[in-house]
Order: structure tokens, then sequence, then C-alpha cells
């Protein structure tokens, strides 16, 4: 029996989802793990990097902006290029794409190649990230869609948990270069997991209410989609440009030692894991409610944090808020998007990466220059100034959207081999 053929169904039975199909969707968190590691690493080992490629460290630190940007354009691109592809295919290829990224960056003797290596590696991440949430709501039944999409998104929440620090003890034990070729050796794994466990994905069918050549209303007209991408903008923008730089106001302003550090960052991370997956739970009925309140949440912890950061016990509840709201938020927006949208997830999914992804390299580039001409209290308070207006501008949204299916994408009918005529007409975002 064809491992990638759909259970039969019949309209008597119940709608569920198989351990098959759940393995999909494990592989799918393990590519965006290994995805964001990959683009997260050189803060792990940023010090050797630079040492190893007879640069400064700050010179180095760009190879994260250069792979930001490239994601930020590469993940809205995708959908519109795809055309009638197997989704399936488009993620193996596109894990290789990243392999061989990591790999460049393993034996790169100078910076050119470095960022030659990130610009390959921006490419594969922004096809695997822009793909894999939408491609988890075609793999599962109805109910378990919420589930699905959190357990995608945690791959992200992980990497910085797991990822990070795994990649850092690779590079002491061994060297730097082992860590990144053991990310590439992982990628290649993976794009062969996603052939062998993923059913054959097709473009999903024409939304009811696009006209008969298949167009729709472009996806910037959508009041909610708009609404969205710009909360997302300001309140990514705020955190990564505050959470930048956490490390030295915990060593200047807290004043604790690494061993410490290391620890509040590992509560933050694990916050992190538990608001992903609540978070989850939440936005799968009220995904405005739930925005807004880890938004609030996000400002909250960083104002508490500026105002209290002399205090170690106070700085520890603040980085938890912290944690548990910024650790749900992507998973809620990712909800979000997809009910505002129902039947262009595949679309709006590039959107929203595009948007994040550019709002991290937008968020970490004005930290720095805050910092460097202001100091990091004025930083702490410009991310929570941001934090408010991304919630005022959350409050503009129309409320509450379609719950996040796709059309014609429920397990019994997204697995098969072929398209209707409407399903290979264009799009346009």
């Amino acid at each position: 029996m064809d491992a990638h053929a759909p259970v039969p169904r019949t309209g008597s039975e119940p709608d569920r989802t198989t351990p098959w199909q759940w393995l999909g969707v494990l592989v799918l968190s393990l590519s965006t793990f290994v995805v964001v590691t990959s683009e997260m690493l050189p803060v792990g080992v940023l010090t050797p990097m630079a040492d190893g490629l007879d640069v400064a460290p700050g010179t180095a630190g760009l190879s994260l902006t250069i792979t930001g940007l490239v994601t930020a354009v590469t993940a809205p691109a995708v959908p519109r290029l795809l055309g009638a592809l197997d989704r399936r295919v488009v993620l193996a290829v596109a894990m290789v794409v990243l392999a061989a990224g990591n790999a460049l960056s393993a034996v790169a003797q100078g910076f050119g190649l470095l960022v030659v290596s990130r610009v390959v590696l921006g490419l594969g991440m922004g096809a695997v990230w822009g793909l894999s949430a939408a491609v988890a709501t075609r793999l599962v039944a109805q109910r378990n869609i919420a589930l699905a999409v959190s357990s995608v998104v945690s791959g992200v929440a992980a990497a910085s948990v797991v990822g990070v620090p795994l990649g850092t003890f690779v590079s002491n034990a061994f060297s730097w270069r082992v860590a990144f070729g053991a990310l590439s050796v992982a990628a290649v794994a993976l794009a062969v997991g996603l052939v062998l466990v993923l059913p054959r994905l097709p473009r999903p069918a024409a939304a009811p209410g696009s006209d008969e050549q298949g167009r729709h209303e472009p996806l910037l007209r959508t009041p909610a989609v708009v609404i969205g991408l710009v909360l997302i903008l300001f309140l990514v923008t705020a955190h990564f440009a505050a959470y930048t730089y956490v490390r030295p106001v915990l060593e200047e302003r807290t004043e604790l030692s690494p061993g410490p550090i290391a620890l509040v960052l590992l509560v933050y991370g694990l916050f992190g894991l538990v608001g992903n997956f609540a978070a989850g739970a939440v936005a799968a009925r009220r995904a405005l409610g739930t925005v807004l309140g880890l938004t609030a949440g996000i400002g909250a912890a960083i104002a508490l944090l500026a105002l209290f950061s002399t205090v170690s016990v106070l700085t520890g509840i603040s980085v938890a808020l912290w944690g548990l709201a910024y650790g749900g938020l992507s998973v809620a927006c990712q909800i979000w998007m997809t009910q505002a949208a129902p039947h262009r997830v595949e679309h709006v999914t590039g959107l929203y990466v595009g948007v994040f992804t550019a709002a991290i390299a937008l968020g970490a580039f004005l930290g720095g220059v805050v910092v460097d001409t202001a100091g990091i209290s004025t930083l702490l308070w410009g991310a929570a100034v941001l934090t408010a207006v991304a919630f005022a501008v959350g409050l503009l949204s129309p409320g509450r959207t379609s719950p996040p299916r796709p059309a014609d994408d429920s397990p019994a009918t997204s697995h098969r081999p072929t398209e209707s005529p409407a399903a290979a007409a264009p799009t346009s975002t």
C-alpha cells in the first residue's frame, strides 16, 4: 500500500487524525526547529566564528540580519511561485537548500562566503517557515488544526530553548564548523523524512467566492490581514529591540553572573514553550483576544524590567512573563492570519512570515542604535511604547474571523493526488 495514500473514509467515520498524520506534523515541527536553529546559531558561536573568519564580532553578527532579510523577501514570494507543485517536494527541496547553506557556513574561510551561505540559508528558511504551518492544517482533522499549528510553531520556540544551546555545546566541544555541519546533516535527514511521511500536497482548491478564473481580492485589502500584519510589525520589532540586549540588562543592571543569567534565559525559554501551546488552544476560539492579551503581557514584562531590573526576584518574574507572552505570540498570530484568510492560507502565511522576519531584523538594528546613542533604559521604555502602539492597532481589528480551515483542505480531501481544474487556476496576492 502506498504510504502516502490517505486512509479511505466514509461519512459515518469520525473526523480524526491518524498516527501517520501526526508523524507528518512531527517532521514539520523538527524542520522548523532546524530552520530556526540554523538562523540563530551565530548568536551562540559568535566569538569563535568571528575568530575563525578573522572578522570583528559585529561583522559576524550581520549574518543574522542577512538571513532575516532574505527570509522576509522569500516567504511571501514562495506561495505565488509554486503553482501546482507538490508542497511536499517543495519543502524537501527547501530543506536541502538549507543544508547547503549550513554546509557553506561550515567551510567558509572568509566573510564573503559566509554572506553567500546565509543568503542560501535564508532562501530555504523562507520556504520552510512560510509553508509549514499552512501544510500542517492540511494534515489533520478540523478539531486538531490549532494543536497541529502550535506543534509546528513550537519548533521555533524550541530552537531558542534547546537548539542554540545545543549548537553552542557542540561548538565548545568540537568547533563552530562542526555545529553548522551537524545542522546540515540534520536538514538532509529531514528532507528525506518529509518525502517519506507527508502525502502528496497539490495546490489547495480555489476558494468559494473567487471568480471563475480563481482570482481573489488581494489580501492587503482585507482589513483583518492588514491590521494583523501592522500589529506584528510593531510588536516583533519592539520585542527584538529589547530582547537582543536582555543579557546586558541582566549583567549591568541586575548584576547577575553568567551562571544565573543562563538560568534566567532558560526560564524565559521554558515559559515560552508553555505559552506556545496554551495560546494555540485559546487562539483557536478567540484569536484577536489572545493576541491582544499577549501583546499586553509583553509590554507589561518590558515595563516591569525597565522599572525593577535592579531587583533579582522581580527581574526573574518579568522575564518569565515575557517568555510566556512572547512564546504564544507566533502561534496566536498564525491562527489569526489563517482565520482572516481561511481560503488563502499559503499566501497569508507567506506574508506573515515575511513581515515577522523583517521585524526581527528591524528590531535588532533599532535596538543597537538606541543602546549606542541613548542607553538601555531608553531602549526598554521605547520598546514598551511600541507594544502599546501595537495594542492600539489591534483594537482596530474587525473582530473574530472564520475558523482556520482552508478550502477543501480537510484530511479526507487534501491528500488527493490530483487537483481540480479550479485548483490549478492562478491566484494573486
